[in-house]
């Protein structure tokens, strides 16, 4: 759990709770329920704490029942604690019971806020794989996979629910690093076959002259070169699943051959008169428009129609961010088992400017630059100064759009907080978090360099070089 909404007309309460939380989590505020919604459907929060004044006095609150909640829709997941003073304690009870994870009572403290959340992280795990297992579809191992607040990979998930089952073509599509290979791994390791070989082949790393023999194999002088008979993907793969990556580029022959398979389910090795039966389940990908290739003339379009059985697109990072703190926390999981360091996260400031980059290389960008920066990084922490500079983008607008409706100190103030921490920890990142030598490069004095770093809740050891590396 990430991100966190504080949907209060009071200042000050998000203030102090943003303050608690924000070396953690990513807390945003809504001053009303109507810019609250918007926000949500824009991108999905963790939990929402919500003043349960705006709740009631909404006119579709008249009960709480947040199980059905519009809020509910855009992250079935979504958690809800309410704000409350001493007087409202009764309705908070009855908020709890009709499905609140909690309340926070005014004025809120420090560790009502550490032991609710403990406790509502325990509650969402929990929940999630009742929600995944009750049918016992998902395996176990893949379930930190298949997480997602967007509602289009959540439809896609849906999809290979349907689909893996059967023995049924797939067609995935999207573009260059979405993630196709590992939708194809997916659907094969829920399938009837997932105990048979998976066989993946990129098709355009193949040369033209070799495909034909990689996929189907050949018998002994069948070419040049040819001094011994060579089993072809297709017989590798008997009895599981073969994903042909790219499988745009492939040559005219190969496609005539493809669709014999697909077709009769049969196929020749070159240089061989015996035909060869196929059992193979084949999962096709691609990220240019087939379609176009077919319109063209470089696709056969009976080839097309054959893979396109059951297509599932697969939509760029740019338009799932809201998955970009649950992917990237997948990453340091994984690159702390494979490096062995004790990396804890990433920086809020990170993510930050991940929201606002482009991700032309998606998610495999994302990955690569997560372990570039990991390899980097001495604190325990990865830092901004570890990651590529056109991946940590300047805010066009001074005041983000959530905060458009403050006032003007308010709004200035912010900016200039973002700013200094975002100064602050680029600097300490450079000189390892040695006091002196950043307060000499900032121009200020050893004292008011530790005031800005306790405002700012930056801490130099998490800085410094780690012992064990």
């Amino acid at each position: 759990m990430k991100d966190i909404l504080v949907l209060t007309d009071q200042a000050d309460d998000f203030a102090l709770i943003a303050r608690i939380l924000e070396k953690s989590f990513v807390v945003s505020h809504a001053p009303d329920l109507d810019t609250a919604r918007a926000m949500h459907t824009r991108s999905p929060f963790d939990m929402i704490m919500a003043d349960i004044f705006l709740l009631e006095k909404h006119p579709e609150s008249s009960t709480f029942q947040f199980s059905n909640h519009p809020f509910v829709a855009a992250n079935p997941f979504v958690q809800f604690v309410v704000l409350c003073d001493k007087k409202n304690m009764t309705t908070a009870l009855k908020a709890v019971k009709e499905g609140a994870a909690g309340y926070l009572p005014s004025p809120v403290r420090k560790q009502d806020i550490q032991l609710l959340l403990q406790s509502v992280i325990c509650a969402l795990s929990r929940d999630f794989e009742l929600d995944y297992l009750r049918d016992h579809f998902w395996k176990t191992e893949w379930l930190d996979i298949i997480q997602s607040k967007n509602l289009c990979m959540r439809k896609v998930y849906e999809s290979i629910k349907s689909v893996a089952p059967t023995i049924a073509t797939v067609l995935l599509l999207g573009e260059t690093g979405t993630g196709k290979g590992m939708t194809a791994r997916l659907i094969h390791w829920h399938s009837q076959r997932f105990d048979k070989p998976f066989i993946e082949v990129h098709c355009g790393a193949i040369p033209d002259t070799l495909i034909e023999s990689e996929l189907f194999g050949h018998e002994k002088g069948a070419f040049t070169g040819a001094d011994r008979r060579k089993p072809g993907k297709f017989e590798m793969a008997k009895g599981g699943t073969i994903f042909l990556d790219e499988i745009g580029t492939i040559t005219p022959a190969a496609q005539i051959k493809l669709l014999q398979v697909l077709q009769d389910g049969i196929f020749n090795r070159i240089g061989g008169d015996m035909s060869l039966q196929s059992d193979v389940r084949i999962i096709a990908a691609t990220n240019a428009d087939i379609f176009e290739l077919v319109k063209t003339g470089h696709f056969r379009k009976d080839l097309y129609y054959r893979l396109n059985i059951f297509p599932i697109e697969i939509p760029p990072l740019h338009e799932r961010r809201e998955d970009l703190p649950f992917l990237a926390d997948v990453f340091v999981k994984n690159l702390n088992f494979k490096y062995k360091k004790r990396i804890s996260g990433i920086h809020p400031l990170v993510m930050e400017k991940f929201a606002r980059y482009d991700w032309p290389g998606n998610i495999r960008e994302l990955e690569n630059i997560i372990e570039r920066a990991y390899i980097l990084e001495q604190s325990s922490q990865l830092m901004p100064h570890s990651f590529p500079l056109e991946t940590m983008p300047d805010c066009d607008s001074p005041v983000p759009e959530d905060n458009a409706g403050t006032n003007l100190a308010r709004a200035r103030q912010q900016a200039i907080d973002r700013f200094e921490q975002s100064y602050l920890t680029v600097l300490l990142g450079q000189v390892q978090g040695r006091i002196d030598k950043a307060a000499a490069r900032a121009g200020i004095t050893p004292r008011q360099l530790n005031r800005l770093l306790k405002r700012h809740h930056l801490n130099k050891n998490d800085f410094k070089p780690k012992k064990d590396l």
